[in-house]
């Protein structure tokens, strides 16, 4: 086991995996992440447990899902759910101050309304909220000390409401230069942090956590004009699951496309959208590349692993949808992975089904730290060092609970299949091998009935063992396998009722 290890953990806000390079993307200009992958890890099935920034990053805290931390929402769209993550589950970042570490954040927060980094153990400020904090008195001071001029929009893309009102905002120009951004300014106050515990590692030999959070490449994509015009639209295509028409599946996935405007913008504005989304990537990167730059200024490199991730992934324009939402889709549901530790094997690419979770585990691991006996994740550092255990997981679970109203789904993904189920709706199922785009829905199709059956049972049981209680209508609805256990929790279906019923059948 390594221990003490520094780690600069890097984590974007809605981020597709098909944007980057090092997973195929032949156009985005993304080589300081590409680079990271090739001196490590590419992680090529991870998946968030929540597709909400909210719930996923309460769950990177604290090492568990959801559905036990009970921080199930965001707050601007909070439906009656908690806004503060209680002191149940210790986070990772307590931990590391416990064993002597460093630790610090730089960057988007999201887990609770009120208690910032600082109250969970953290260096570093609270910027609210789930955009870029412009106001943030910290960001227009850097301003003003530069000489460099505030945030101003132009030119700003909107579709239409269906009440006929203009539509969120998408897209927009950034009138100042790339080195004004929120994005640089982030990556300043990380480099003064770097440095400061560069010297104390230096020194004293005491080891640093180090994150940073970028706000983006979330919507609306506000960015100067050289990063919107970076990529060509007229070379996009559109994803095949634009062709989307919602035949056979929940309601709900239309009502969103009709929320985010979709079908009131034309299919040029749509690759525009994608072409601004792809800028914002790069620019992204670069700020990555300032990062490694100052480890490698700093001496740190070589001691220091490097991580990257995000909270979930992005529609822009897939299954004629933007943001995220009630649709376990993998353009959501499936994040970039890259983790890099120094002296691990390099260029190593893991089919492996990982989960944010597990990265809670790995900070724990690399800094030699015991693991939670409550957390459900696990170290991926087996996987970095090409040694998958042989009982690793066959297949991974997600959860959502609602945004903007209650909406509870759940989600088996195995290699070939992914089952969801919506209890107020039509469940799905779809054959990853036939259909990567998820555009047909094989739920009630009698030639996968038992694929559904056993992915229903093989997700019940989860569901049962770690306490989730969706579990209960799953039982009464759906053919899940004997259910072994009193499903009204009375007891008068306990050993009582048994035995009376015992007594009527044997007169």
């Amino acid at each position: 086991m390594t221990r003490g290890t520094n780690m600069l953990f890097l984590m974007t806000d809605q981020h597709r995996v098909d944007t980057l390079g090092c997973y195929g993307n032949p156009i985005v200009h993304t080589p300081h992440l590409d680079a990271i992958a090739a001196a490590g890890t590419r992680l090529d099935a991870h998946f968030t447990p929540s597709a909400i920034c909210t719930p996923a990053r309460a769950s990177l805290l604290t090492g568990v899902l959801p559905f036990r931390h009970k921080l199930l929402a965001n707050y601007e769209r909070n439906v009656g759910y908690a806004e503060e993550l209680s002191d149940e589950f210790t986070p990772f970042s307590r931990r590391l101050r416990d064993a002597g570490y460093n630790v610090g954040l730089e960057g988007k927060w999201h887990v609770g309304k009120k208690r910032g980094p600082g109250e969970f153990g953290f260096d570093g400020p609270h910027y609210p909220g789930w955009h870029n904090p412009i106001a943030h008195p910290q960001y227009r001071a850097w301003l003003a000390e530069r000489g460099l001029p505030e945030p101003a929009v132009s030119q700003e893309v909107r579709g239409t409401f269906p009440n006929g009102e203009p539509g969120n905002l998408l897209a927009g120009t950034l009138n100042q230069p790339a080195d004004a951004t929120f994005e640089h300014f982030l990556t300043d106050r990380t480099i003064a942090w770097l440095e400061q515990y560069g010297a104390d590692y230096h020194r004293q030999g005491r080891p640093f956590f180090m994150a940073t959070h970028f706000f983006g490449p979330h919507l609306p994509y506000l960015l100067p004009r050289e990063y919107l015009e970076m990529y060509d639209p007229g070379a996009i295509q559109l994803p095949a699951s634009a062709a989307e028409t919602f035949e056979g599946k929940p309601l709900v996935q239309q009502r969103y496309s009709e929320h985010w405007t979709h079908d009131t913008l034309d299919p040029e504005t749509r690759r525009w959208l994608i072409a601004a989304y792809w800028g914002y990537v790069t620019l992204i990167d670069e700020q990555v590349g300032r990062l490694v730059e100052t480890l490698e200024r700093l001496d740190l490199w070589d001691s220091t692993a490097v991580s990257f991730s995000a909270d979930h992934g992005e529609f822009t324009g897939a299954h004629r949808l933007h943001d995220k939402g009630p649709a376990m889709y993998d353009d959501i549901y499936r994040i970039p992975g890259l983790l890099r530790v120094p002296g691990d094997p390099v260029g190593v690419e893991s089919e492996d089904f990982t989960s944010l979770v597990d990265l809670t585990a790995t900070i724990l691991d690399l800094a030699g730290v015991e693991p939670d006996p409550e957390a459900d994740g696990l170290s991926l550092l087996p996987i970095t060092r090409g040694q998958t255990p042989t009982d690793w997981r066959q297949d991974i679970t997600a959860e959502f609970h609602g945004h903007h109203f209650p909406y509870p789904q759940r989600m088996l993904r195995t290699p070939s299949h992914k089952l969801i189920v919506n209890p107020e709706s039509v469940n799905e199922l779809y054959d990853l091998v036939a259909d990567p785009d998820e555009l047909h829905n094989r739920y009630l199709d009698p030639a996968y009935r038992e694929v559904r059956d056993d992915l229903l049972h093989r997700l019940y049981e989860q569901l049962r063992v770690r306490g989730d209680n969706f579990h209960h209508w799953m039982t009464s609805m759906y053919p899940v396998g004997g259910k072994g256990y009193d499903t009204s929790l009375s007891d008068f279906e306990g050993e009582l009722h048994q035995e009376a019923s015992a007594a009527d059948r044997a007169q």
